[in-house]
């Protein structure tokens, strides 16, 4: 299945979030993923400057999420305290658990703590009025999604809590798990967390971007906003 991969941007009272952080061309190159253009480039096409960004969540540490993290200078970086020691940890030493995580953007990650960048959740937190996030684990030990209040309700960013809509809507679980179980838990989780079914968005499912309508007419099959109701049947 064709897989995409995406960020988001929560603006509201005047401040702005930035969830996850794609990956770089470089690493697109390496692993044979295809490079379309950067998480600063794409932010700065909804006027959106990286470089003055406050708060970056990054709901895990897979490459595809965590890859562009040093163009955000002023950046205090939210994450799951769980997530960095599992990717410091013992089960790295496994290729099938450590395959997803590039080492530099671990060790980056680790130097910004030390820098005293990284803001460390345990559970449930409250960023914002309107806004949350929460430990869902599965596919990582440490992975978040995010809880927002828009204008047409609560909407989940899900992240790799859901892949596609077809995990969630099969009770599937896709197939780089560290815990099965959780990750079933999961699909529970962000389903009672959202309006409704319709509010859950995966975290790579080419779909969305049919499903959802352009902020602007030129970033259709760019950009989309998910404060708006999708569309029926696509």
């Amino acid at each position: 299945m064709r897989m995409d991969y995406f960020l988001w941007a929560i603006v509201g009272a005047g401040r702005t979030y930035v969830v996850d952080c794609g990956f770089t061309a470089e690493v697109a190159s390496q692993r044979k993923r295809e490079f379309i253009r950067s998480a600063v480039d794409a932010l700065a096409l909804i006027d959106i400057d990286a470089a003055t960004v406050e708060d970056l969540i990054i709901t895990h540490l897979h490459y595809d999420h965590v890859g562009n993290f040093a163009c955000f200078p002023k950046a205090r970086i939210h994450l799951q305290e769980p997530e960095l020691a599992y990717a410091t940890g013992r089960y790295m030493r496994h290729p099938f658990m450590s395959h997803a995580f590039e080492v530099e953007d671990v060790v980056g990650i680790v130097r910004l703590n030390y820098a005293g960048r990284v803001e460390f959740h345990n559970g449930a937190s409250t960023l914002a009025p309107g806004l949350s996030l929460h430990l869902a684990g599965g596919h990582t030990a440490g992975l978040q999604f995010v809880r927002v209040h828009t204008r047409r309700g609560w909407v989940v960013l899900a992240s790799d809590v859901v892949h596609y809509y077809e995990n969630i809507e099969t009770r599937r679980p896709f197939t780089t798990a560290f815990n099965v179980g959780d990750m079933l838990e999961g699909f529970d989780m962000v389903r009672s967390l959202a309006a409704s079914q319709d509010h859950v968005i995966p975290g790579h499912d080419p779909k969305v971007m049919e499903l959802y309508p352009a902020p602007r007419p030129d970033l259709t099959g760019i950009a989309v906003r998910l404060d708006a109701v999708p569309k029926s049947g696509a």
